[in-house]
């Protein structure tokens, strides 16, 4: 790639970086669960300011670590609380690994690898599509691909003192991946090195992590959250470590069974438009040359198939899980773009044009088969969006192909990464319609007038998960368990275990709302409740006493 073309190339990637940065987080309202809550937890810890015991909805909550928390909640103090706060970290994160490959990239292979990474991942469809969410997930794949790229990096480093910086580097990312969701951030790094050293026959990476300053500042990071924690709440090692690592992993406790293969279809289809090319750029990686005993398209590879096995293994399957996959392979992936024939490369591009003209045809029926009297009318303004979406994926591969065919490499990268782009935020915009159905916002403004300091608020028999970081404010739960069942055995106050107690709750001199299933409006009445109805869909009604 020519000086000349690589220099407007890159500023397009920065450009394309800080776009993603810039003007996804704040566009959508909160969606169920997640975003909800997570949101939450990191609400309540800036309004109470104890950052040691997370909580959601009031009570204990120990199922992941801090570090998501404490970022949101910093940004909730700093910047008040949003959407565009509760996904600023997640946008952050999901920033700095795209600038994290291309760094990488460049650092380990050369400069044009690292615009490529950073292209290519600009294009992944899941990837861009996930870095919009609140999940967890995104931020501990920025920690493990910060550990993971700083190793690489200190095999090439120009002097001792270089190299040890880099490791020291490495050992504080798998700590605040620790933080970010628990013990997979250092086994995961650690399973790719044992791994890559047994199939390399090879033990000099292992011999080089800078095993005594290392560890130290791995354990300065984790320990100290752990100590304050354990004090607090004596229940949490438990909790934390048995049922929320092995239980999770070995049973189906979290009722989150999928078929063993859903996680490799998911990775095809999440690597759109690069998904046909991934295969041989795993196979021209896996045969590489070694350059100063280190083959990093096979360490990366092991690294990624570790990591597919585990979760494909795991009792518990949820799709953002294999998201440390897609930063690594994008860099194989990329240096297999640099190598490869742009001739031959489109061919790779070409199947993405029939899938989403296919894709715009679908698209309409199938919104439409989801709707009902309540939602029809939602669900036909995101067609137009959704179909426009997948329109410019077409386009972007159609002009990929082109330019691929006509030799122009770099602009064929560059505009599928643009193309993608263009349709994530262009289907942002259409999902915001369905924020009745799937956010907890709608609620929250028919019962903000009715709301007052003193009002008491019950949710029978659910719980919606964005609904408390809208009205902020906590909800006594009634005969609803689920994610909460740790948090209610240590704290049976907080909570209304059957529902013929409820109405003793109610009928308490004072105001009360409550949030019941809909078909429970005249079982409710049959309770002795007096309520008058200011809200009803076809998932949830608000009364008011």
């Amino acid at each position: 790639m020519s000086a000349l073309l690589k220099r407007p190339l890159l500023a397009l990637l920065l450009l394309m970086t800080a776009f993603v940065a810039l003007h996804s987080p704040g566009e959508r309202k909160l969606f169920n669960p997640d975003e909800g809550r997570y949101s939450e937890i990191s609400r309540e810890m800036a309004e109470t300011g104890d950052f040691v015991t997370p909580r959601l909805n009031g009570l204990k909550y120990f199922e992941k670590p801090p570090l998501q928390y404490w970022a949101t909640a910093i940004a909730f103090k700093l910047f008040g609380e949003s959407e565009f706060t509760a996904r600023l970290y997640i946008t952050l994160c999901g920033l700095g690994c795209i600038l994290l490959v291309a760094y990488t990239g460049t650092r380990v292979f050369d400069d044009e690898t690292g615009l490529y990474a950073g292209l290519v991942m600009l294009s992944a469809l899941y990837v861009m599509l996930l870095n919009g969410i609140v999940v967890l997930d995104v931020g501990l794949t920025f920690w493990l691909t910060l550990a993971v790229s700083a190793l690489m990096i200190s095999v090439y480093a120009a002097n001792d003192a270089a190299r040890r910086r880099w490791l020291w580097l490495a050992w504080a990312a798998m700590a605040l991946a620790v933080l970010s969701k628990g013990l997979i951030g250092i086994v995961f790094p650690a399973a790719a090195v044992f791994l890559y050293c047994v199939v390399q026959r090879d033990l000099s990476l292992i011999r080089r992590l800078e095993w005594v300053v290392g560890p130290l500042v791995f354990l300065a990071i984790v320990v100290p959250w752990f100590v304050l924690v354990w004090q607090a709440n004596p229940e949490h090692p438990r909790f934390f470590f048995i049922h929320e690592h092995f239980e999770r992993f070995l049973t189906t406790v979290h009722k989150r069974e999928q078929p063993w293969w859903s996680f490799v279809a998911l990775l095809l289809v999440g690597f759109l438009p690069w998904a046909l090319a991934l295969i041989p750029a795993a196979i021209r990686g896996w045969r590489e040359v070694p350059v100063k005993r280190f083959a990093p398209h096979r360490f990366l590879l092991i690294y990624a198939i570790f990591i597919l096995l585990f979760f494909s293994k795991s009792g518990s399957k949820l799709p953002h899980y294999i998201a440390p996959m897609f930063p690594v392979l994008t860099l194989v992936i990329a240096a297999y773009v640099k190598a490869c024939d742009p001739k031959r490369l489109a061919w790779f591009v070409l199947p993405v044009l029939p899938l989403t003209l296919w894709g715009a045809y679908a698209t309409g029926p199938a919104l439409a088969a989801r709707a009902n009297d309540f939602s029809r009318g939602m669900y036909a303004e995101v067609i137009p969006f959704a179909v426009a979406a997948v329109l410019m994926l077409a386009i972007a591969a159609l002009l990929a192909f082109l330019l691929l065919r006509a030799d122009k490499k770099s602009l064929g990268v560059a505009v599928l990464a643009v193309g993608t782009m263009m349709s994530i935020a262009t289907f942002g915009r259409g999902a915001e319609h369905l924020s009745p159905i799937y956010s907890g916002y709608a609620l929250s403004e028919k019962m903000k007038p009715h709301l007052t300091p003193e009002t008491r608020l019950y949710s029978v028999g659910n719980y919606e998960q964005t609904l408390p970081f809208y009205i902020k404010r906590t909800i006594t739960l009634v005969d609803y368990v689920d994610e909460f069942n740790m948090g209610q055995k240590l704290e049976p106050h907080l909570w209304i275990p059957k529902r013929e107690d409820f109405a003793a709750a109610w009928n308490a001199p004072g105001k009360a709302m409550a949030i019941i299933p809909p078909l429970e409006v005249d079982k409710m009445r049959a309770l002795g409740i007096a309520f008058e109805v200011i809200h009803m869909d076809p998932r949830r009604a608000a009364i008011k006493k």
